[in-house]
């Protein structure tokens, strides 16, 4: 066992509460399809989450805390994931919208943008975008300067 494995560093603690996330919107319908375990399996090695690790958020996602992330692009970057997994069948209802209004707050987005980010985030995902093309447009409504 490295040092490492003792003690987890905050990213990949960070990693993991923000997978467990992406469990959850998952599991809002209280299954997983197809389609979903696909994008989780594709994060979870973008998000350098072992299969141990994997297996056992799946189980109870609940086990896992959300770390704030730090800086604006972590937060365009956990924004773009959870959108996807929420919006992967393209079909915006309400309680998605407020359930997104919730993970943009909670990502830390000034509560006066939130409406515009969501609203972007949405329209954006309905025609399925790449990460950078999101980032841009989310910058664009929400222009507060942000350090990195």
């Amino acid at each position: 066992m490295s040092i490492s494995d003792l003690y987890p560093t905050r990213l990949h603690e960070q990693n993991k509460g923000h997978f467990a996330s992406i469990v959850k919107l998952a599991l809002l319908d209280h299954k997983i399809v197809e389609d979903e375990f696909k994008l989780l399996e594709r994060l979870a090695i973008r998000l350098d989450i072992t299969k141990h690790e994997f297996e056992a958020i799946l189980k109870n996602p609940n086990n896992y805390p959300i770390i704030s992330p730090v800086s604006y692009e972590e937060r365009l970057e956990c924004l773009y994931d959870l959108t996807k997994m929420l919006f992967l069948d393209k079909n915006p209802t309400i309680d998605k919208t407020s359930t997104m209004d919730r993970i943009a707050v909670g990502l830390g987005f000034h509560i006066e943008n939130v409406r515009d980010i969501v609203k972007e985030a949405i329209k954006f995902f309905l025609k399925e975008p790449d990460i950078d093309d999101f980032k841009n447009a989310i910058k664009k409504v929400n222009p507060i300067k942000h350090s990195s």
